[in-house]
């Protein structure tokens, strides 16, 4: 396995996490214009964001009519991706 490949993989995983934080983001503003969550795109969008935001939505009840439980969401994903790639990158050094 040659570098540029280790570091092409890296790089595939990590824009795969932000996209999916920028979706999360995108279904966030989208749920204060209701007619937008209903729409085709919203749904999908839905279907793709809501199993993960669903989990921390069960534990973390909102404070009054603020739902904190993407923000917490967000700040997990962006843990999970650093350790991700922490753990592929040594995956990989290992492999070459």
């Amino acid at each position: 396995m040659t570098v540029a490949l280790a570091s092409n993989i890296l790089s595939f995983v990590n824009v795969l996490f932000t996209i999916y934080s920028f979706m999360i983001i995108i279904y966030i503003l989208m749920s204060w214009i209701p007619a937008l969550q209903e729409s085709k795109f919203g749904e999908i969008l839905a279907k793709f964001v809501e199993p993960y935001l669903g989990i921390f939505r069960r534990f973390i009840p909102p404070i009054g009519m603020i739902d904190i439980s993407p923000i917490v969401a967000i700040f997990l994903l962006s843990f999970i991706q650093q350790g991700a790639i922490t753990v592929l990158r040594y995956i990989l050094v290992a492999l070459m």
